[in-house]
């Protein structure tokens, strides 16, 4: 198989699919791997360490993607990648199809087959290769609103953790699963003061387990609202696999909160849990809605892109050795993650 590996373009994305250890193994079992110049240069890898593990190097963008069958990208395809791809390109990338009707068409349009990291699922219901991102983000969503939580910044001029004599800030997470989870874990080492809603009993008891400045609640509407007024942070980490996210808060909501507190909606990639969000990128991180910053970057763990692209190497490698196979769709894990195909939406969420 010759697999492609292009350099991302999206705002301010650092990480590169693949590493070259990992180009190294695919070399070595046969498959021919190429990657355009430069791809891995914002992760810390120099096109000279592909070339020493027999990666071939492109030039551009278009010689690339001529030379792949299968293209192995991190973030979703934007037009300077879209005019490049072709009907015989087998795409595996993180998608989001459900919050990007006009890339779907593009895509249907295109003809090709595309299987999206965040719909791969094993038997279990796990989601292999949404993980390792979603526990990143989820710590990025608690250090960024740490921050913005600062006065000079806009923030209410809150300490998360607080001091003898002064009170705890307040997060609260919705969602409990892997962004979730990891949101919740740091801002409670922090010191906060945290409450999370999940409808799973399991999360919640793993999040009462944390410690006791940690509360678990089901998510009934009234419960959520009265819990959004007064926090310093919320969270957002809702996820429907495949399908766009529930809008968990709602605008009203979010005009019941103190000026100058923030959320974090990390299910913006999914169009958002949080009614007042709207994509945003690094180079313009956050807005305001009702006097609360919001910050909504879709490509979150693009802010750290070394150890993203090594975590999310590590997950999908073994799902890529075996999309270079011919026998490929017949592995449950990769067939259920396949979203369109020769023109038709596959996935069920997306139908």
């Amino acid at each position: 198989m010759r697999i492609g590996i292009p350099r991302e373009i999206k705002t301010l994305e650092g990480r590169v699919a693949l590493v070259p250890a990992a180009c190294g193994d695919l070399v070595r079992a046969g498959h021919e791997v190429f990657i355009e110049s430069g791809a891995g240069e914002k992760s810390g890898f120099s096109d000279d360490d592909f070339t020493a593990v027999g990666v071939g190097i492109q030039p551009d963008a278009a010689a690339l993607y001529e030379a792949a069958e299968l293209v192995v990208k991190v973030k979703e395809p934007i037009d300077g990648d879209l005019q490049h791809l072709r009907s015989d390109h087998l795409l595996f990338c993180y998608l989001h199809l459900a919050a990007e009707p006009k890339l779907t068409e593009r895509l249907l349009d295109i003809g090709l087959t595309g299987v999206a990291f965040e719909t791969v699922e094993e038997a279990d219901g796990s989601l292999p290769l949404l993980a390792p991102m979603s526990n990143i983000a989820g710590r990025i969503g608690v250090q960024v609103g740490t921050y913005l939580l600062h006065q000079p910044q806009g923030g209410r001029g809150i300490l998360l953790g607080g001091l003898p004599s002064a009170d705890r800030g307040h997060v609260v997470v919705l969602g409990a699963g892997a962004a979730g989870g990891n949101s919740a874990r740091l801002a409670a080492a922090s010191g906060a003061r945290v409450t999370v809603f999940d409808k799973r009993q399991d999360r919640l008891a793993e999040m009462m387990a944390i410690g006791p400045n940690v509360t678990a609640l089901y998510p009934y509407v009234e419960t959520v609202a009265e819990y959004v007024a007064r926090a310093d942070m919320v969270i957002g980490a809702v996820l429907v696999t495949g399908a766009r996210a529930p809008h968990v808060v709602t605008r009203d909501m979010i005009s019941s909160m103190n000026d100058g507190s923030v959320v974090v909606d990390i299910s913006v990639d999914q169009g958002g849990c949080v009614e007042t969000t709207k994509p945003t990128t690094y180079k313009d991180p956050t807005y305001q809605v009702e006097g609360v910053t919001h910050f909504c970057v879709t490509n979150m763990p693009g802010a750290v892109p070394r150890t993203s692209s090594q975590a999310l190497c590590a997950a999908i490698l073994p799902y890529v050795q075996q999309m270079a196979r011919p026998d490929w769709a017949e592995r449950q894990a990769l067939s259920r993650g396949v979203n369109v195909r020769s023109g038709e939406i596959v996935h069920p969420a997306l139908k």
